[in-house]
């Protein structure tokens, strides 16, 4: 099959084109930093609000949350060229794409009101505070605690693996609000401003040089209770809606950097010879498995094509994403392994530290693209259930 664009979406992909090749050069630095800097930090801010100005930030939104309904293909062509580009966004992408239409879809009047338009313009960075220490994959088993006192929760408790919670201004935060309940049903969606007593935020270190997790300490933090998203013990249920939304858009443009990446490997498998002076190349298995890596990205690219018009169709991102999400992990960590195979043991010196290579830490990080968001086999769990409409295991 080929996919092509019709002239609008051309035109828009043009005019975008033009505007980063303009602003980013000389203040984005990385190539997949997402932010990787205080300089990239600050920046990105800067950049968001550059395209909130065009109406890029959250263009899909309706009118009146500050966007124009633009279709789920315009945000693929954004979404593109701004992967393409290491995300200069930051962790914005997160604000407009899955946290900001969870607020639409589950918040009221005065919620809507108070946080969408902030998130429009650019202003405020979110972060994710889902998961814990022993709630990761099984994530209804949080144990963060809101205790309703008068008006206010008090939380305690801690979370991890919470991007960018060092640099977030708010948070979607779960927390067990009825601790008698079933564990799906004792849950609320809050909203946290990170600026709270009693939060403590620890940024994680990772060995692929990535700073960009924290872990989040809750000390008897009050949130108002008008900052629950939905009703009170309903937090699962809004969370559902959120990964959906996720799920639907998290991975949709990252082809683009896999399918360049693979480009690159046919370059290095030309260029780099074995210990008998062979062109790797000219191993037929390692020729095998780069022919079936461009192959695997453009059948990606096809299942991300379909999820779009799906959700043209429907309006919500379907359970069809975590097809999606799966195959684009388990792809990533393949053409990762397959690239520190062909260039081998120089691929040590090759670290984003030193600027002059992008090998050992993307591979380092690519073992978490199996993780994040929901392991492979949750993903394959909810393919099975609500995709091919298999029966649930007995409990």
């Amino acid at each position: 099959m080929e996919f092509g664009w019709d002239d609008e979406h051309s035109g828009y992909r043009a005019e975008l084109v033009s505007f980063l090749n303009d602003e980013l050069p000389s203040h984005w630095h990385g190539e997949t930093a997402i932010l990787g800097s205080n300089a990239n930090t600050k920046y990105s801010r800067r950049f968001a609000g550059l395209l909130a100005e065009r109406g890029w930030l959250t263009p899909h939104w309706p009118a009146d949350f500050g966007g124009y309904d633009a279709s789920p293909w315009m945000l693929a062509v954004l979404g593109e060229e701004l992967w393409s580009r290491g995300e200069p966004r930051g962790p914005q992408y997160m604000n407009a794409n899955w946290i900001g239409p969870s607020i639409m879809a589950n918040g009221t009047p005065e919620q809507q009101a108070r946080y969408l338009p902030p998130i429009s313009r650019g202003d405020v960075i979110w972060c994710q505070g889902f998961s814990e220490p022993n709630s990761g994959s099984d994530l209804a088993s949080l144990s963060t605690k809101g205790v309703v006192d008068g008006d206010e929760l008090v939380v305690t408790g801690q979370k991890i693996w919470t991007s960018y919670a060092d640099v977030a201004d708010y948070q979607e935060l779960l927390v067990r609000t009825d601790p008698t309940a079933p564990k799906h049903k004792g849950i609320s969606w809050v909203i946290c401003d990170m600026s709270t007593p009693g939060i403590e935020v620890r940024p994680i270190d990772t060995m692929a040089h990535h700073t960009d997790f924290a872990e989040v300490f809750y000390d008897e933090v009050r949130i108002p209770l008008t900052n629950v998203v939905g009703e009170l013990n309903d937090g699962w249920r809004v969370a559902m809606s959120t990964l959906s939304f996720e799920r639907g858009t998290a991975f949709m443009a990252d082809q683009i950097e896999l399918a360049a990446t693979v480009e690159e490997l046919i370059v290095e498998a030309r260029n780099r010879c074995d210990a008998r002076g062979r062109a790797r190349i000219d191993d037929d298995e390692i020729a095998r498995r780069l022919a079936t890596a461009r192959a695997e990205v453009a059948a990606l690219r096809s299942m991300t094509v379909a999820g779009i018009s799906r959700t043209r169709r429907s309006g919500m991102p379907g359970p069809e994403g975590s097809l999606i999400r799966a195959f684009h992990g388990e792809l990533h960590q393949r053409v990762y392994q397959l690239g520190m195979e062909i260039i081998g043991t120089d691929a040590l010196g090759l670290t984003p530290i030193d600027g002059d290579g992008n090998w050992t830490g993307p591979y380092l990080q690519s073992f978490a693209y199996t993780i994040g968001g929901g392991t492979t086999d949750i993903q394959r769990n909810i393919v099975g259930e609500r995709v091919l409409g298999l029966p649930r295991p007995p409990r």
